[in-house]
């Protein structure tokens, strides 16, 4: 089976997907419930708390490989920025692109 083939599904984070999606930040529950839910966005299906290879990506589009992050204030210190950019090159390395916003952008527009 092709490693890609599931989208690099990693089952092993799968109670880890499920304790983010019931502790969702209020800007995730305003993205999927006012954009992405439902085939809201141009008829694409998304996913929450999709487990990609070692990450966790906070929306996912399979047909547009298309991985959508919201970072909340702890995004802004050093270390985090780092792993968020390990994060994003290996997403990008498995063809994968990855759009951030910041929740405080979400609440603002929304």
């Amino acid at each position: 089976m092709c490693a890609n083939s599931n989208n690099s599904y990693n089952k092993k984070l799968k109670p880890l997907t499920r304790a983010l999606r019931k502790n969702s930040t209020r800007s995730e529950v305003r993205i999927w419930c006012e954009l992405l839910r439902n085939r809201q966005m141009l008829g694409f299906a998304f996913l929450r708390q999709r487990s990609i290879d070692n990450y966790i990506g906070d929306f996912f589009c399979k047909e547009l490989k298309l991985v959508i992050e919201l970072n909340g204030i702890t995004h802004h210190y050093e270390e985090t920025y780092q792993k968020d950019l390990k994060k994003e090159r290996k997403l990008d390395s498995l063809g994968y692109t990855v759009l951030r916003f910041a929740d405080e952008d979400v609440d603002e527009k929304y």
